[in-house]
């Protein structure tokens, strides 16, 4: 069977995240990208994790704590747009679930200006071969500005840079979600 986006945004992770790498978990949400992450880098590497929700810190950390993961990972009870505030160097990977936290308040949803802003941030950071993956939910109020948006920043990041691709049903009912993936090419870093 053909993967969910979620199951195919896990495995463009595997492909690439080793152990001793940094990266970032830019929608925390209940924890289960972090908790990937965590084991794929390992207590040599690092993640950083954003979420603007405290039910999704509390969520993950206990999720983390369980597996024995917390050493190696920084909760950051802030929107992802600060993630220049936090991660300095090279990242490896980053990924971002748009839309709501599942079984959360509905209302409070992810942006499209702070996402943009989010991903402006983390391009000059990415390694070369390195992915930010985007998984945008869109069935919600406010979710068809931000996937127009998303759409629009993917489409227009220049090929000579990066690797971009989307990955969609387009015969399921209810917006499936769609996945973005922008993968660096082999060149040098650029980042502040």
């Amino acid at each position: 069977m053909l993967p969910t986006a979620m199951h195919y945004s896990h495995t463009l992770l595997k492909e690439i995240v080793q152990p001793g790498h940094i990266v970032v978990d830019a929608t925390m949400g209940n924890g289960f990208d972090t908790e990937l992450l965590a084991t794929l880098v390992g207590p040599k590497g690092h993640v950083f994790a954003f979420d603007i929700q405290e039910q999704a810190l509390a969520a993950t950390r206990q999720r983390l704590a369980e597996k024995e993961l917390l050493s190696h990972v920084s909760l950051i009870h802030r929107g992802h747009e600060h993630v220049a505030d936090y991660v300095d160097g090279p990242i490896q990977a980053a990924i971002f679930n748009l839309g709501y936290l599942p079984r959360g308040d509905k209302g409070i949803i992810t942006l499209p200006q702070t996402t943009k802003q989010a991903l402006e941030a983390l391009l000059p950071r990415l390694a070369p071969k390195g992915r930010i993956i985007i998984v945008c939910y869109y069935g919600h109020q406010g979710g068809a500005a931000e996937l127009a948006a998303i759409q629009q920043f993917c489409a227009s990041l220049p090929q000579e840079s990066y690797n971009v691709m989307s990955y969609q049903f387009i015969n399921q009912r209810n917006q499936p979600p769609i996945l973005y993936c922008i993968e660096r090419k082999k060149t040098a870093l650029t980042f502040n």
